[in-house]
């Protein structure tokens, strides 16, 4: 495969998986992440090694502070897992009953299901439950702004070892 068409797949897949931060059908990053494992594996250049590195470690740290940052907050108003899992799976039921939006539709009716049984009246169950989706909210932002850094990173090196 010659070089042009090797990065221009490659960049598509990065697309691919910049939709796939939003849409959860798909793994957003850790598909950016194999595309440019692939680019690196099939392509020349000294510099391939490096881009890989970076966006390796942007990617990982992606990965923990996507949880790490929202999840603070989320304990932080006294939101317990429990309900961030009851919510996940709502989520998940909610992603097969309506595909695309069911996901987010899930997640919201799940923790203020939880919340509300938890805590017996709905304004204070609204309140966790706008919290809890601003938590994933935030989540899906710093995924996607890792996953653009990552793309740069890709850019920066399929242009500099062409």
């Amino acid at each position: 495969m010659d070089t042009l068409a090797l990065n221009l797949l490659v960049g598509a897949v990065i697309l691919v998986g910049l939709v796939g931060v939003v849409v959860p059908a798909l793994p957003g990053v850790l598909l950016i992440w194999g595309a440019v494992l692939v680019w690196t594996l099939a392509s020349e250049g000294d510099g391939r090694w490096v881009v890989l590195a970076l966006v390796s470690a942007v990617a990982a740290a992606s990965q923990v502070i996507k949880f790490l940052i929202p999840g603070r907050q989320m304990q932080a108003a006294g939101i317990p897992t429990r309900t961030l899992l009851l919510g996940a799976g709502l989520g998940v039921v909610g992603f097969f009953v309506i595909p695309v939006v069911g996901a987010l539709i899930g997640f919201v009716l799940g923790v203020y299901l939880a919340e509300r049984s938890r805590l017996g009246a709905h304004d204070p169950a609204w309140a966790a439950t706008k919290t809890a989706l601003r938590g994933a909210l935030l989540s899906i932002a710093i995924e996607f702004a890792a996953g653009v850094v990552c793309a740069g990173i890709w850019l920066a090196g399929a242009i500099a070892t062409a």
